[in-house]
């Protein structure tokens, strides 16, 4: 097992900084260039409303997004995203990292390469600001960590040191999202299994103490609300009585496409590999990657035969599998890149690159650009409804209009009103922010979410107030048949119309929901 070297004078190492600063250069390049996505807008008001944990999910992706924005002071779609992108270029230098320690600088190349790839790591979470943008970043510092003193005769001092780094990562992991425990778990059964030598060693306690510290403060906040996220997440995968492979092939068929179909087919291969006899790891430093990522992969896969799942909940659990594939790769291509020729480059991980940059131009042009209309075309309620591109597209045009309308037919200054949080959020950032006016939301929790927390923080909807609502057309709940209980009456302002590339895509409409009756009970 090689030491990692800081300097950067081979080639290899030279064209890491290559690969991240060309890989941070297109993150940055979409960050600009897309809208946030319904996930994005929702996850900026866990920093416009900062509070220990919240309904859906752990604080951490709201500090982060805090943090990106500077207090919120440049909160435009770049910097909300900005902090996702930089954890992102570090993940790549950090697997590059845990690759030349495993074996060389070629299995480095290889580990960053496959993370660049993974539409899942490089992508979805590397570019958009989701939960699973730092959960990612403090799992790869906490393999890196432990790996260290997993691998190493270290000296007692070091030892304490990263065993503490180690559970500290752990921690921010799981103030990231909830199944960052796996890591935890992960690491408790290798050294329960390969390395009980770790049994007797005070720091290891002290690492896992610091490691569930981190799910204090989610404790806390669910112990002052009922525990009801612990209840909203347990209704979701809480197993049925009834057998479901249609959950459980779209889960499967999920996961090969978020990871990259070509680097869930590299991942595969090491294992087979693996299976046939060929040594590529240390038995105990490959059970740990193991152990830190299969079981949560098998988790939610299991779930999935019986229960709805989501692919990227499962996410997390191929990075250390990365390691095994760069492993075996350089197992069989060892010295075959040493010039550092991109032909020189196995086929599968080239495939893989190429496949990634294919798939972000077609993304990019059926977002941004392309005249398709994926959705229905009537009524003109549901006209774009189930256009899946339309999410990230139009908002700003929205907001625009909403603007001109308020300033031309003289209206007054009012909030907003929305009866979902999706897509009320989008209204929220796009439209009600830039008339500086507050988001309410009237549904049940199930519907408005963390924003029956914002409605109270806000000051709740007051008797006898008017307020704005945006319905969207591709994603329309009749707003008079929702309002009507709680409004004298609710009137269509005016009709707004989303153009991309010449093409209609979908109706606004505008409304105003006169004299609040008070009648709401914010279900908190």
């Amino acid at each position: 097992m090689k030491t990692f070297s800081p300097a950067f004078e081979t080639p290899y190492s030279r064209k890491i900084w290559y690969l991240i600063i060309i890989a941070t250069a297109i993150r940055l390049l979409i960050s600009g260039i897309m809208e946030l996505s319904n996930d994005e807008v929702y996850y900026w008001t866990y920093a416009l409303f900062p509070d220990l944990s919240h309904f859906g999910h752990p604080p951490m992706v709201g500090i982060v997004i805090y943090l990106s924005t500077f207090g919120l002071h440049l909160d435009n779609e770049l910097f909300v995203r900005l902090g996702s992108v930089m954890m992102s270029a570090f993940n790549t230098f950090m697997a590059y990292k845990i690759g030349v320690k495993l074996r060389n600088e070629q299995t480095g190349y290889f580990a960053a390469l496959l993370y660049s790839a993974s539409i899942y790591a490089s992508i979805l979470a590397g570019t958009f600001i989701i939960p699973d943008s730092p959960q990612l970043f403090f799992w790869m510092l906490a393999i890196w960590f432990y790996l260290n003193v997993f691998s190493d005769d270290l000296p007692n001092k070091k030892v304490w040191s990263f065993m503490i780094l180690g559970g500290l990562s752990a921690a921010l992991a799981i103030l990231s999202k909830y199944h960052s425990v796996f890591i935890l778990s992960g690491v408790g059964l290798y050294v329960l299994i390969f390395d009980q030598k770790w049994l007797k060693h005070p720091a290891f306690y002290l690492s896992v103490l610091i490691a569930i510290g981190g799910a204090v403060p989610i404790l806390i906040w669910n112990i002052q609300n009922e525990f009801i996220s612990f209840t909203f997440h347990g209704d979701r995968v809480t197993p049925a009585l009834r057998l479901r492979p249609d959950y459980f092939f779209r889960e499967i068929g999920g996961q090969v496409a978020y990871n990259n179909p070509v680097n869930f087919f590299l991942i595969v291969m090491s294992f087979v590999g693996i299976i046939k006899g060929r040594k590529i790891l240390e038995k105990k430093i490959l059970w740990f990657f193991i152990l830190t990522g299969l079981p949560l992969i098998l988790v939610f896969t299991g779930f999935s035969l019986f229960r709805e799942t989501l692919p990227h909940w499962s996410g997390p659990g191929y990075l250390p599998l990365i390691f095994v594939a760069a492993t075996y790769l350089n197992a069989r291509y060892q010295d075959k890149t040493a010039k550092f020729q991109w032909s020189g480059t196995p086929k599968g991980l080239q495939t893989s690159i190429y496949l990634i940059l294919f798939l972000l131009i077609v993304a990019i042009w059926l977002i941004n650009f392309s005249p398709l209309k994926l959705g229905k075309t009537s009524p003109v309620e549901k006209y774009g409804e189930y256009d899946f591109t339309q999410d990230m597209y139009g908002w700003e045009q929205l907001g625009q209009q909403v603007d001109s309308i308020v300033y031309r037919n003289e209206l007054p200054q009012q909030d907003f009103i929305g009866q979902k949080w999706f897509p009320g959020a989008h209204v929220h950032y796009y439209i009600a922010k830039r008339q500086n006016a507050k988001m309410y939301m009237i549904g049940d929790l199930k519907s408005i979410h963390k924003y029956a927390w914002i409605n109270a923080d806000a000051g709740e909807p007051q008797k006898g107030k008017s307020y704005y609502h945006l319905a969207v057309s591709n994603y329309y709940r009749d707003p008079i048949q929702h309002f009507t209980p709680y409004f004298r009456s609710v009137e269509v302002i005016d009709t707004l119309e989303v153009y991309r590339a010449g093409k209609l895509m979908r109706y606004g409409f505008l409304m105003n929901c006169k004299d609040y009756n008070g009648q709401y009970d914010n279900p908190l």
